[in-house]
């Protein structure tokens, strides 16, 4: 199988490539990343050390034209909404004509907790829509049979970089508190300043403990969301203890040596649930849609720093896990009968987005110009296709050559081996 990702973001790439492997694990994988704000750096592909067998960089029109039955089997979309209402537009206007097509699947990278209708009609129209559980799932549907849109392309599964060893407290080493940021939650200065200050007052009160910082992205590089408020930055008027570190790397690293997770509404937190590390999400600021910890409702999770400061560990609802796509048997088996069924049509049908100049004439050409296409899904004038460059070679050669078989021994090893290469 050749599967082809689209992704405009870090994130975006581990999880479309770890979708892409969910589907096919010896699957031919290439990275299409598209060019903006917020394209990887070297460094953050390195540190994701996800494998790929070709790796460019291009623009919205360069990848519609590279993007066909010819070049791959699967086309997996990782991109924010517009982009991906774009994509699809795009797809469909220049797969027109042609006898067959690839299957076009995408979802979302993380919790689904803001924009749920508007999200999730932006993707509409792909073979697969992925459910990242089987709350998501039931959610999905009805804002599908809402607006009377077909609803057997929403496929239930699991946020794809769960894994990892289950935690097993070990008393040989120092218990580890990791605080796991969050670009833009919360967005204000003061309570950033807050539930750092609050970090590190809790490192200065538990001086028997690590405290581990764990950090996106370093000053100058952006993730899918833009921080306007470096915790980097902020922390140097606070002046921590040495028990504090500010931390980068795998987060699946981070956790095989973290005792309690601490966090605001972070995706980490399902990744610590999945592997059973108590996992606090934060109350200080309030439990509120505009920081997304009200998804949690029900987790059993909920916790301020004054409670964390006496101790206190939370241990999650089960049924509520099991309802959110943690801890499951395998939840990627559904994902992978419905792109195999697709693929042994005789024939797909054209792509068919809900969003239309029939049904959306005062919104849809301006999320399709944004990407530099026409109403027709048409590259601009301008915007024309080139030949796509290679996206930083020796990230290329480096994944492709060497991480491929440390990959099938799991995605947390591979990391290690990158780092002993040195920063690129």
């Amino acid at each position: 199988m050749r599967v082809t990702v689209i992704a405009d973001s870090d994130t975006r790439w581990k999880w479309g490539a770890l979708t892409a492997r969910r589907i096919d694990p010896d699957a031919r994988l290439d990275a299409r990343l598209l060019r903006g704000r917020a394209t990887p750096t070297p460094r953050q592909l390195s540190e994701l050390g996800i494998p790929a067998d070709s790796m460019v960089e291009a623009t919205a029109a360069e990848i519609l034209a590279g993007t066909n039955a010819d070049s791959c089997d699967v086309v997996v979309i990782s991109c924010v909404g517009g982009t991906v209402q774009a994509l699809l537009h795009g797809l469909n206007r220049a797969w027109e004509g042609h006898a067959s097509r690839p299957v076009v699947v995408t979802g979302y990278v993380g919790v689904v907790y803001e924009k749920l209708a508007d999200g999730l009609l932006l993707r509409a129209g792909a073979d697969v829509v992925l459910a990242n559980s089987a709350d998501d799932a039931r959610r999905f549907r009805e804002v599908y049979e809402g607006v009377g849109h077909p609803t057997d392309a929403i496929v239930e599964t699991a946020l794809p970089f769960l894994g990892g060893e289950p935690y097993r407290p070990d008393g040989t080493r120092r218990f580890t508190v990791t605080f796991a940021v969050q670009p833009s939650v919360p967005e204000s200065r003061k309570d950033r300043l807050h539930v750092l200050r609050r970090t590190v007052e809790h490192a200065r009160r538990h001086p028997e403990r690590d405290v581990l910082v764990k950090l996106r992205s370093k000053p100058g590089e952006h993730t899918t969301h833009i921080e306007e408020q470096p915790y980097q930055k902020l922390v140097a008027s606070l002046d921590p203890p040495q028990n504090l570190q500010l931390v980068y790397g795998n987060m699946g690293e981070v956790l095989d040596r973290t005792d309690l997770l601490v966090t605001v509404s972070s995706t980490a937190a399902l990744e610590s649930l999945h592997r059973r590390i108590p996992t606090a999400i934060l109350t200080d600021m309030g439990i509120r849609e505009s920081l997304g910890n009200h998804h949690f409702l029900g987790s059993g999770c909920f916790a301020s720093w004054d409670e964390l400061d006496d101790g206190h560990l939370p241990e999650a609802d089960r049924a509520w896990t099991a309802a959110h796509g943690v801890g499951g048997g395998d939840p990627y088996a559904a994902l992978r009968a419905r792109v195999g069924a697709l693929l042994e049509a005789p024939e797909l049908p054209r792509l068919s987005p809900y969003y239309t100049l029939r049904t959306a004439p005062g919104y849809l050409p301006g999320v399709l110009a944004r990407h530099g296409l026409d109403p027709k899904g048409e590259p601009i004038g301008g915007f024309a296709p080139r030949e796509p460059g290679p996206v930083r070679k020796a990230v290329h050669d480096m994944v492709r050559n060497s991480a491929r078989t440390a990959y099938r021994q799991g995605v947390q090893r591979v990391a290690p081996v990158i780092r002993r290469w040195g920063q690129l």
